[in-house]
């Protein structure tokens, strides 16, 4: 298939210069605590989420079952 107007020879011309591997290492390591953190985050709010609907059945059946007062004040 390829891409219009961008030849091989041009994309096998290409130099990509590469932190040295320490420091490669450094960027990795540094992604990895960062997708772990984030990992964490996403876990947490699942579980707030969860919670939240409980709630919310919760509420709404407390209100069907007339134990809450629904209504705004006059």
């Amino acid at each position: 298939m390829g891409i219009p107007h961008v030849s091989g020879d041009f994309l096998a011309s290409i130099v990509f210069r590469l932190p040295p591997p320490s420091e490669q290492h450094a960027i990795a390591a540094y992604l990895d605590r960062e997708t772990a953190r984030l990992d964490v985050l996403v876990v947490k709010i699942q579980e707030t989420i969860t919670v939240l609907k409980e709630r919310r059945a919760a509420l709404i059946a407390a209100a069907v079952a007339g134990r809450i007062n629904v209504e705004s004040p006059a």
